[in-house]
């Protein structure tokens, strides 16, 4: 079966092209592939896709597929962030979170089953990797999600929960390709972020594609000694290697890169840690994103020791923020995504609540 939703619109174009009513001539006019693009990304059904034939949508349910994933549930925090749990067709649960502002709404979307990078602040590396999402299985997160919110507006989209997209990247670049094409839901590039643990060559790679989005690298520890132990990947790519990457990257798009930084107090929030980072992103257009840190469980994190290393870091001359966290109670913030039995039930809050 063909997922449609993986397919930019001259592919579909070129699918229809082949594609008549059975017995009869070959072939769709061009149209229809702009109108099966939209209907696609608004996620509807064949049979809800009313302009076109009756027998192309016959055809097109016997060798296509409009989504694969079915909704678990939804559970909405204190905070309104809401996490969706999704069954891929494989029977695999996949996490989406909703973050609410109000101007914009922000979807956090999964790129993989699990992660192989097992980083110290992560939930999901703890279930190690099981496959590869497609561009459509990305994709059709953030298309359940609006429509969800309808009639909102999902603005953003950030490629920050399970996996490592930089690890699936022919199909992250599909998706963001999908996503911001003007036939669908239109997101533009630069509100597109893209997080990564670290993978030079890939960011590299992804400095040439010219598609201005943004750029997260999930950096928490300034030498080398220390991210060897919270991210076990600098092993392989020490920071050198990818700093020289990031500047690079910076080079090439004129875009800003962001350092996402959990803080555990008295690990990573010393003075020298401190000084160290300042002298890795000197005279680099960077801004550090400062994360309190979440717990496994359910419990609200304490901002204060993210606040003082704060300060600390604006003394030296750094462009800092510190991330609200959002959907704690229900395990959907930063770190605390992976594959399990949800509901509240299992997350430890009865103040988490369930919606269809």
């Amino acid at each position: 079966m063909t997922e449609l939703l993986s397919l930019l619109p001259e592919e579909i174009e070129a699918l229809l092209a082949n594609l008549g009513p059975s017995g009869s001539q070959r072939g769709q006019p061009s149209y229809r592939a702009r109108q099966l693009f939209s209907w696609l990304h608004r996620g509807a059904s064949f049979e809800e896709m009313s302009d076109l034939p009756a027998a192309l949508r016959a055809r097109l349910s016997q060798q296509a597929t409009a989504g694969s994933l079915r909704l678990r549930e939804r559970l909405t925090a204190r905070d309104r962030a809401s996490k969706f749990g999704f069954h891929t067709a494989d029977a695999h649960l996949i996490e989406t979170v909703l973050i609410p502002h109000p101007n914009r709404n922000t979807v956090c979307v999964s790129s993989q089953i699990g992660c192989r990078y097992r980083c110290h602040f992560c939930a999901t590396g703890k279930q190690g990797l099981t496959r590869n999402l497609t561009a459509g299985e990305i994709v059709e997160q953030v298309v359940r999600v609006q429509q969800a919110v309808i009639p909102q507006r999902t603005g953003n989209v950030v490629f920050m929960g399970m996996g490592e997209p930089l690890e699936n990247y022919e199909a992250v670049i599909r998706a963001v390709r999908l996503l911001n094409h003007p036939w669908g839901l239109h997101i533009a590039a630069r509100h597109i972020a893209i997080s990564t643990c670290g993978l030079p060559d890939q960011i590299r790679r992804l400095a040439g594609e010219r598609l201005q989005v943004a750029l997260a690298i999930s950096l928490h520890a300034a030498t080398d000694e220390l991210r060897n132990r919270l991210v076990p990947v600098n092993r392989k790519y020490p920071l050198a290697e990818l700093m020289s990457a990031a500047r690079e990257y910076v080079d090439r798009t004129g875009r800003k890169v962001t350092f996402e930084w959990v803080v555990a107090p008295g690990l990573n929030d010393t003075p020298a840690q401190a000084r160290a980072l300042a002298r890795s992103l000197r005279r680099m257009q960077a801004m550090v994103n400062l994360i309190p840190h979440n717990p496994p469980e359910a419990d609200k994190p304490d901002p204060g020791p993210a606040l003082a290393f704060a300060q600390r870091l604006r003394h030296l001359g750094l462009e800092v923020a510190v991330r609200r966290s959002r959907g704690a109670d229900v395990l959907g913030a930063c770190g605390q995504l992976r594959e399990r039995a949800t509901g509240p039930n299992n997350i430890g809050r009865a103040s988490a609540r369930p919606m269809r």
